[in-house]
């Protein structure tokens, strides 16, 4: 019997227990490389999406001609697009009362893009917990399993009337199995938590750059002598 048909009789024949652990920790691992594949797909589409927008940003068009193309075709994975569009639509909007004071228009917009950027921070932190539970409980879990397992295996040896590595090895082999796989899932796990991570927070850096920047620039036309106009940089 080759290696592989000797492990998965191994699982075959485990305890009821065992298998359950098993079970879970397959779906576990399955689960956790679904979200790895999304969180890669999604970063990746954010650190993207910083560059093409900062070059339009920075190339000198007007900020309301900018603002229209947005809103015609809005990126949905551009955490700046909407930090944007929601600082400025507040901007104009107050700016449009011509009794409004400019600090009364700054606070207005700088509380619009916070609660943007928080918005886009709950989307880039999406499922990164679950990766976190996963590379921290699933070698428990595994364990428990093994445990369990090596548990059986003595209770078995004990009716036994002659003791032998063959009585109590089966049952060793298959509780092994059972860290062995809480290991397999942990480790993807705990290194795609830290990688994405370290690039969620490389992501809101440049989206809080950007919103100091971008505030920045609204503090000037809010205290210009003639602010009527908001369409340029």
């Amino acid at each position: 019997m080759s290696e592989s048909m000797s492990i998965w009789s191994l699982i075959i024949d485990a305890s009821l227990v065992v298998q359950l652990v098993m079970l879970i920790l397959v779906g576990l691992s399955f689960t956790s490389w679904y979200i790895i594949w999304r969180r890669k797909t999604i970063l990746g589409a954010a650190k993207r999406s910083i560059v093409e927008f900062e070059d339009r940003f920075w190339s000198g068009i007007d900020l309301s001609r900018l603002y229209v193309q947005i809103n015609s075709s809005a990126n949905q994975n551009s955490g700046q697009e909407n930090i944007f569009r929601a600082g400025f639509k507040e901007f104009a909007r107050l700016r449009k009362n011509q009794q409004a004071e400019a600090e009364v228009v700054m606070e207005g917009a700088e509380r619009a893009m916070r609660v943007a950027l928080l918005r886009e921070q709950e989307k880039l932190d999406e499922n990164l917990s679950f990766l976190a539970t996963v590379g921290s409980t699933s070698p428990y879990i595994g364990l428990f399993g093994t445990v369990w397992g090596i548990m059986n295996s003595f209770l078995g040896l004990a009716n036994e009337k002659q003791a032998s590595l063959a009585i109590v090895a089966p049952g060793i082999a298959e509780a092994l199995i059972a860290t062995a796989m809480g290991l397999v899932a942990a480790i993807p796990a705990v290194i795609a938590y830290n990688r994405f991570s370290s690039t969620v927070d490389s992501v809101l850096h440049r989206y809080e750059t950007f919103s100091d920047e971008f505030s920045g620039i609204l503090h000037r036309k809010a205290h210009a002598p003639e602010a009527s106009d908001v369409a340029t940089k």
